[in-house]
């Protein structure tokens, strides 16, 4: 299974690609690692995300990150094809209610602009 994540470089998100490659940050707990297949993070790199956040995966060549946002719709859609994704997995948000009311321009674009370019 080919897998497209975004907000990948998030907290959230970078959890669930290290969970995917059993590269968990507390190795007690044990989860199925994913077999096959490769994953695809999407990210945008805004004040949430760090690529630090993913360095647990760098050199997993079945790991691929690509800079871009998920309202570019043409990049999505190159990406689902060239990759052959069979499922996506959104957390790319903006989060971070006290940045919400000075701009929610940008939280209407990602939040539900970009969750609709998605579908």
């Amino acid at each position: 299974m080919n897998i497209l994540v975004t907000g990948s470089a998030g907290f959230i998100g970078s959890a669930f690609v290290r969970m995917l490659f059993g590269k968990n940050l507390r190795p007690d707990l044990k989860y199925p690692k994913m077999d096959g297949g490769k994953v695809v993070s999407l990210d945008l790199l805004t004040y949430a995300a760090s690529l630090e956040n993913l360095d647990a995966v760098k050199s997993e060549g079945r790991h691929i990150f690509v800079k871009g946002d998920i309202c570019d719709r043409k990049l999505v859609k190159a990406l689902v094809h060239e990759h052959n994704i069979d499922a996506i997995v959104n957390f790319a948000a903006e989060s971070h209610v006290d940045r919400s009311i000075e701009g929610s321009e940008v939280f209407v674009r990602t939040n539900i602009l970009g969750t609709l370019a998605l579908l």
